[in-house]
This record gives structure tokens, C-alpha cells and sequence, in this order.
């Protein structure tokens, strides 16, 4: 919604795991929200608290807010839950529709299909939080790899 907790935490995640596999001149990675809470803002000190946990500092990324020029520019648009989804389908050209999908469509395996906000949930709501979104990453770039011969 704000781009400060789910968002900038699968932005850090998935570049992370695209630098590690030495994708980066191929896959651009963004993040953003919504909703014009937070423009400019780093992510939540806890979401950068549970990622640096795991070696990834989100402290470089900045809250924006979505817009319909997006769905132009990227291949893949991914919500973190149904009332996002929704909001960014009010916003997708219609030739666009097709690029947005919920992130945990990339993790079948966890059985669930939305990510939680954890921005009232405490500091263990953003590690439960980490743990969908890397297991989500994971999918992802594992078929972007198999789809796109990467």
C-alpha cells in the first residue's frame, strides 16, 4: 500500500537473489505502492531490521507510488494482496491486465495467496513476512530463468 513493508521487502529479496545469480543487466527490479502514504520514505525500520538479518539492506530503496505508466515499462506486476490487486487492475491499461498477478502465485507450495501487512503485526509479523517473500523470490526467478532462457 505505502511501499515501505511488503514491497521494498520482495524489491531487496528478488535483487538480491538476481545480483547472486548474475542477472542483473537483464532483470530491472522496482517496487512500489499503492497509496501515497510514504512517497520518498525508507522502508519500515523492521522490515530493514528482518532484512538485514539475512545480509540484505533495503536502506537505498524509496517509497513511490504506482501508476499506470508502469504497466508500459514492465513485463510482470506484482501485487501483495487481493485489495491491491484490485487497486492496480483500476489502473492497468487493458492490453496490460495480463501482467499483474498476486506474488504468491510464485510460491503454489505455501497454499496461501496473499502476503500479510506486517506493519502492525510486530517485529515477528516482518520475519514471517521475509520467509513467504523469499520462498515467492525464489519461484519467480526460477521461471523468469526457465521462461526466458536466462
Amino acid at each position: 500500500m505505502g511501499n515501505i513493508c511488503r514491497s521494498p521487502t520482495a524489491h531487496g529479496v528478488f535483487l538480491d537473489l538476481v545480483e547472486k545469480e548474475g542477472l542483473s543487466e537483464k532483470i530491472e527490479v522496482e517496487s512500489a505502492g499503492t497509496h501515497a502514504y510514504h512517497i520518498s520514505e525508507p522502508p519500515d525500520p523492521r522490515a530493514q531490521e528482518a532484512a538485514l538479518k539475512r545480509d540484505i539492506d533495503l536502506s537505498s530503496l524509496r517509497a513511490r507510488k504506482a501508476t499506470s505508466e508502469d504497466f508500459f515499462k514492465f513485463d510482470y506486476i506484482f501485487a501483495m494482496d487481493k485489495r491491491n490487486y484490485h487497486h492496480l487492475l483500476g489502473m492497468a491499461p487493458d492490453e496490460h491486465e495480463e501482467k499483474l498477478k498476486l506474488f504468491l502465485d510464485c510460491a503454489p507450495q505455501l497454499n496461501i495467496s496473499e502476503v500479510p501487512d506486517p506493519y502492525y503485526g510486530g517485529r515477528n509479523g516482518f520475519e514471517v513476512v521475509l520467509d513467504m517473500i523469499v520462498d515467492a523470490s525464489r519461484g519467480l526467478l526460477a521461471d523468469l530463468k526457465n521462461k526466458h532462457d536466462l
